[in-house]
């Protein structure tokens, strides 16, 4: 029989898989590290397991003690892990823009999560940092992994993610690309890559509003450069002792934007669900199409799985909300709004009725329905126009005050070709979707949607 004895031992060993289609426009080979293989779904699992091992030959982490660090998620999964198989608690503190199927999955396995804000200075006293830092004090038998200053961080990567894309590629990398954040991964893939060949070409891909491209640029710590951003796992507002910046030759920023909207071109085009940093480390690459050449071989780090991200990165709602999805037709409004069930009323209701309904849903435009045909429309601006000069009529039915029902569209029509429906008499249009659901879509969809 062949099996491994736990599954600390499946970890490593990850694929390198060609990209086509979201890099067609790159004159080079470019390779994609896969390292959602990893039994935490990251390639965190690496230098969890490596921390802990040599937190256990150094003394700091005993038999019953609790493991307690600050993680974005990714590296919290690696070290509950290993926490599960070697009998350890966990406590992990994240901040508040992470997902919360990083937070859900994290509990699921059988860690505490604490969650901070993420908007304050790295030494506030509500920093994740900070907060790790205190528990660490303040709980006996435990032990602060800090893998942004423990150098177990990088030492996995020299020892494992280096040699293994070496190997993978028979010695043909010229280009290593990681979206980074602690500096773990890229510098010691990175410093193994370069022993090996000097002339290996070290890629960092940070993100706007992170110090960490100005720092390696000028040696100098701008906390100008710093400002919240949301791009999950990468970047930094202080220097982690991980990073050699002799190793990186070249950083590169992203914006929150283009990220996503890569790592779901990655999903849908290449079939990789991934999550944040690596559509952020495949829009960085793009960005230095410029320097490459047809005889590159780029090896690209997908650091984690898209499982982590379906609340936002995947949702359309998240992504129309921050403006990162163009809205072109009535299905993209209908898409990025939810599942938003429609609101009808009857023509035998009453004015009252319907404005209850206006009220207890914030909605303007109810469409009248009779035996599953629209008859008729209300607007909160008919019916405010009729009460003035009904100011009696509260009780009368809706067919008495209804106007046209609104036109149906189909979910493909282009929003600018909605002026012709929507008016100034007519403030709303209906789409039915496959499933033979109607939607309705309004003025305020349409400008919010413009507005973004």
């Amino acid at each position: 029989m062949k099996y491994f004895d736990n599954i600390l031992q499946t970890i490593g060993h990850t694929p390198l898989v060609k990209l086509h289609k979201v890099t067609s426009d790159l004159p080079c080979t470019v390779l994609a590290k896969v390292e959602f293989f990893n039994p935490g779904n990251s390639i965190k699992d690496r230098m969890a397991i490596k921390m802990v091992e040599v937190a256990e030959q150094q003394g700091y982490l005993k038999p019953g003690g609790t493991i307690i660090e600050g993680t974005s998620g990714n590296t919290g999964m690696g070290l509950a892990l290993a926490a599960v198989i070697k009998g350890y608690k966990c406590i992990f503190t994240t901040t508040d823009k992470q997902s919360k199927e990083k937070i859900d999955i994290l509990k699921a396995v059988g860690a505490e999560v604490i969650v901070c804000p993420t908007n304050v200075e790295p030494d506030d006293p509500k920093s994740y940092y900070s907060v790790a830092k205190r528990l660490a004090k303040e709980i006996p038998n435990s032990f602060y992994v800090n893998q942004y200053d423990n150098l177990a961080n990088r030492d996995a990567h020299y020892e494992q993610t280096g040699p293994e894309i070496w190997e993978q590629t028979g010695g043909k990398i010229t280009h290593l690309v990681v979206a980074t954040g602690t500096g773990g991964t890229v510098t010691g893939t990175g410093k193994y890559l370069k022993e090996q060949n000097s002339a290996v070409q070290v890629w960092a891909i940070d993100s706007y509003g992170s110090l960490l491209k100005k720092f390696h640029d000028t040696g100098k710590i701008d906390m100008s450069e710093v400002y919240p951003y949301i791009t999950e796992g990468i970047g930094e507002d202080f220097v982690p002792a991980n990073y050699d910046m002799s190793v990186i030759d070249l950083f590169e920023k992203v914006t929150d934007k283009d990220g996503a909207v890569m790592a779901r071109r990655i999903a849908k085009e290449e079939g990789i669900f991934v999550g944040y940093s690596a559509g952020s480390a495949i829009a960085g690459l793009k960005q230095l199409k410029h320097l490459l050449k047809p005889t590159d071989v780029v090896v690209v780090v997908f650091h984690d799985h898209g499982s982590r991200y379906v609340g936002k990165v995947y949702n359309d709602q998240w992504m129309m909300e921050r403006g990162f999805l163009d809205v072109r037709s009535v299905k993209d409004i209908v898409s990025g709004r939810g599942n938003l069930p429609l609101v009808t009323i009857s023509p035998t209701e009453s004015v009252s009725d319907a404005i209850h309904k206006m009220k207890k849903f914030d909605i303007e435009h109810i469409p009248v329905l009779l035996q599953h045909e629209f008859i008729g429309a209300i607007s909160e601006g008919g019916l405010f126009n009729y009460l003035l000069d009904h100011p009696d009529a509260k009780n009368s039915p809706v067919k008495g005050v209804m106007q046209p029902p609104f036109p149906v569209v189909n979910l493909d029509t282009p929003i600018d070709k909605l002026t012709k429906y929507i008016n100034k008499e007519n403030g709303a249009v209906l789409a039915q979707d496959d499933a033979g659901t109607y939607h309705i879509v309004t003025k305020y969809d349409i400008i919010q949607a413009l507005g973004q």
